[in-house]
Parts: structure tokens; sequence; C-alpha cells
């Protein structure tokens, strides 16, 4: 069996309601052809519609594995000076240490909440800023979601504390709402994470959480992600369009900076499975804080 190309990463892989936690530029012929939108139905806001979605999400997300952590051969020498590097399943920057950890205290960025276009396949992207799964067991992290139910789009706010379940927040995000999230390091093992939404402000928070088991802080990341479950594989990728990501910091060492101010610090490009063409790309950065990650295919 060959060896991935790339480690896979869990992140955002669930969501629920209720307060309940779940453990949760390239194209080629043979990618899949975009699907044609299928209009939203009436009932897209209906309390019904909304719990059965959400019912589903949770069946479907109901394996939330351990990730499968292998890294390529030639990372560290791949991702030196902006080099890219693929993921099956992560799209956006990374900031890796290359010496001491604990490395990042603290990660940030803005953005505003994409609009996913759904087919009449059942589909998931989440877009997040976090510390730590880029070469660990451990990610925490908070963001937004998009899922599409029966060709409808519905949308959450959330954090996790990996391998710790997904906790969804809000359910009132819309697209265009103007969100800002942060994941800060405040003590040896304990974390705070925080998401403003500007425009629909009930799917704000602050959470003050621990590390299960120990988080090495070894990496900062801004990503659009597709999620990995143990009994399916990887979900396919909701059309979200393009995401772009303003303002991204990181704090390194007590010494505040942006994305390309680490001197380690990489693109990742989703890749499919079989390696051939991409799915999600993030774009140059702009000022080293903001760049823009393109959707092209499903999986």
């Amino acid at each position: 069996m060959r060896i991935l190309r790339t480690l896979l990463v869990c992140g955002s892989a669930a969501v629920l309601t209720g307060g309940l936690t779940l453990t949760a530029g390239v194209t080629s012929g043979l990618a899949a052809t975009r699907g044609p939108a299928v209009a939203h139905p009436a009932h897209h806001l209906s309390a019904r519609y909304l719990a059965e979605a959400r019912a589903a999400l949770v069946k479907y997300l109901g394996s939330h594995p351990l990730p499968d952590l292998v890294h390529p051969g030639q990372l560290h020498q791949s991702a030196a000076n902006g080099a890219a590097v693929d993921s099956y399943n992560w799209s956006g920057y990374v900031d890796e240490a290359t010496n001491a950890i604990p490395a990042f205290s603290r990660v940030s960025g803005s953005w505003t909440a994409p609009t996913v276009t759904c087919t009449s396949e059942d589909s998931i992207t989440s877009e997040w800023v976090g510390l730590d799964g880029w070469g660990s067991s451990t990610v925490e992290q908070d963001g937004t979601l998009g899922w599409c139910f029966e060709g409808t789009p519905t949308y959450y706010t959330w954090w996790e504390m990996y391998p710790g379940g997904t906790v969804d927040v809000g359910s009132t995000l819309q697209p265009g709402d103007a969100i800002t999230a942060s994941v800060s390091r405040t003590g040896p093992a304990t974390y705070t994470l925080a998401l403003t939404d500007s425009t629909h402000p009930a799917n704000s928070f602050t959470q003050n959480a621990s590390c299960a088991v120990k988080c090495l802080d070894a990496s900062a990341e801004w990503i659009a992600e597709r999620p990995t479950f143990a009994t399916t594989g990887i979900a396919p990728l909701a059309d979200y369009g393009t995401w772009t990501v303003t303002n991204a910091q990181e704090t390194y060492r007590g010494v505040a900076g942006n994305i390309s101010s680490y001197p380690n610090y990489f693109p990742v490009d989703m890749q499919d499975s079989t390696d051939t063409y991409f799915l999600s790309t993030p774009g140059v950065l702009t000022g080293g804080n903001s760049f823009t990650a393109t959707w092209h295919y499903r999986y």
C-alpha cells in the first residue's frame, strides 16, 4: 500500500445542537465535474428541517477517527521558504515550529462566512484557525461550517479541542457574516477559544478549555477542510466558492507576527485521493497576512 503523501488531520469533523458534543488552479479530465446547484427547498428554515439536518449530520459524523498522522518523506525540506505541500483534507496556510516547543501561543484571523452551493449530494466544508494538528495528535481550533443536506445548506459556528468532540455553538450563521476567530494558550494546558460574528452576535462565543492530552503548540493554521471519517473515508468537500482570510496573525514565543513573519510557513493544497488534481488551493499571501482559498471539486 502506498504511503500517504501528507498527514490526514481530523480538525472540524463533527457538529451537534442543543449543547451536545460529538467525538467527532490544477484540473484534470478525471475530476468530478461541478454539478448544477439544487434549488433550496421551502422548508430550509423550518425547525423540523433543521432538526433533520442536524440528526443526519450527527449520524454522518458519528465515527470520528483518530487521524492518521503520516508525513511525506521530505516535508520539512519541501515546506521551507513557502513551497506548497499537499494534503487530502486541508487547504490553507501553516506555520510550523522547527525548534523548541511550545512555540505558538496564539493564532487569529478574520473572514466572511462563505456561501455553500449544494447539489443533491451531501457534503461539508469547514473554515478555521487553530494551534497544533500539523505533526501532532491534538488540534485546538474554532471556526465556521457549511453542511449540505438534501440539497440545502445549513451553517454553524463551533470550537474543538481534539481529540475531544466538536461543540456547535451558533446555528444562525449566514453567508456574508463577518467572522473573527482566535485560539490562545493561557497556561501550560489551558486555552481560550473565541469567535465573534459581528453580523449575528448570537453565534459568537468565548470558551475556556483544557487539553486532555499534551498539547505541543508546535504549529499555527488557517485552514479550509473536509473531515475524515473511519467508516466512510474523507467527506466530499462542499462548494464554498472562495474563502478569504484577512489579518491572519500568530504569536511565536511571545513575539506577535503574521503568517509569513515566521520563517517556516507554507501553503497547503488539498488533493484528491488519486493524487491527480486539486480540490481546493490557497492563493498567494498578500501583506503576509491575507490569502484566498478557492474550491475546485468535491472529491
